[in-house]
């Protein structure tokens, strides 16, 4: 009987380790359970949230996108024909139409001019292009009537027709020169009510005549909807009849491929500068479009202070202008 007792307590005390260890193993077992199943419940909910953010998130940005879609806007592209000597007048032109912003149309402006055929010109129009990115230079001799117009035309399609951009890339594209001036507001409100294909718009010549569909439009500026650039680049017509008076060329063209069944006249809202007085001008108005003949500054200053191009400068300290 003495005996057993040792016996039991021998028996009890390891029993009784092992109980806690076991009770312990268990804890750490369930903890980990435990934890892992937190972990889980975080994770699901998560990615349900991080879903339903990006969910939310998407039909924010696709609904700021078409409030703010701008795919109504009018497309304009304005090449004016230059030489590639004419820096200064370029930076002129680029204060003019950099300070116009119209509604309701998206309006490149763009300087067109042939090859580069001076070393001073390959440096000076680079730099101008890497900080302005608005000019386009035609595979062509320079010339002025001997097909430098048909080149530009004919070359836009290539040059702008991509998969990633809309279609058409502009729905209208204008010739001008860099002795007219263009108020784009003016121009953009006589472009919205007109057809968007098959259109020709300009200044009829000849000085007397109202109606668009006898002889041409000016080489003040006119404009055409991008089918008829397509027309140009693809026609057998242009490329048959390449000299002449550009703008009565471009009639021409018109004509024989009968196109351009709508015609808009922007007279007398374009017309040339008024002195020297002839039958193509008037005085300065304020529904004006463009004024043609800006030969000097003096010319552009005055037509400048009539159409108050300044007025929204914004008082400074920096600077006093009476």
């Amino acid at each position: 009987m003495k005996s057993s007792k040792p016996d039991r307590r021998r028996f009890i005390i390891p029993s009784f380790f092992f109980m806690i260890l076991f009770l312990c193993v268990l804890a750490s077992i369930n903890e980990v359970r435990f934890d892992n199943l937190l972990r889980f419940g975080r994770c699901a909910f998560a990615n349900t949230t991080t879903n339903i953010s990006h969910s939310i998130s998407n039909e924010v940005v696709d609904e700021q996108a078409a409030n703010s879609s701008s795919s109504e806007d009018i497309r304009i592209l304005i090449g004016i024909l230059t030489l590639p000597d004419q820096y200064h007048r370029r930076h002129f032109l680029r204060m003019i139409y950099g300070t116009q912003s119209p509604v309701g149309a998206q309006v490149d402006v763009k300087f067109v001019f042939c090859n580069l055929t001076k070393e001073d010109q390959k440096v000076l129009v680079a730099l101008e292009i890497m900080r302005y990115d608005d000019i386009i230079i035609l595979n062509c001799k320079e010339n002025m009537n001997k097909g430098k117009t048909y080149t530009y035309f004919s070359s836009l399609p290539e040059m702008f027709n991509t998969s990633e951009d809309p279609y058409p890339p502009y729905h209208y594209v204008m010739k001008t020169d860099d002795d007219t001036y263009f108020r784009l507001e003016n121009l953009v409100a006589s472009l919205k009510p007109l057809s968007r294909v098959d259109l020709y718009y300009g200044y009829v010549i000849p000085c007397p005549s109202m109606d668009p569909f006898v002889h041409y439009m000016s080489g003040m500026g006119y404009l055409t909807s991008w089918d008829i650039v397509e027309w140009i680049k693809d026609s057998d017509i242009p490329k048959n009849h390449l000299e002449g008076p550009e703008d009565k060329v471009f009639g021409d063209w018109i004509r024989e491929g009968h196109r351009a069944k709508n015609r808009y006249s922007a007279k007398w809202s374009m017309y040339n500068f008024p002195e020297p007085p002839t039958r193509c001008t008037h005085e300065l108005w304020p529904d004006t479009v463009a004024v043609h003949l800006l030969k000097n500054q003096e010319k552009w200053i005055r037509t400048l202070k009539y159409f108050n191009v300044t007025d929204n400068l914004k008082p400074s300290k920096l600077y006093h202008i009476p």
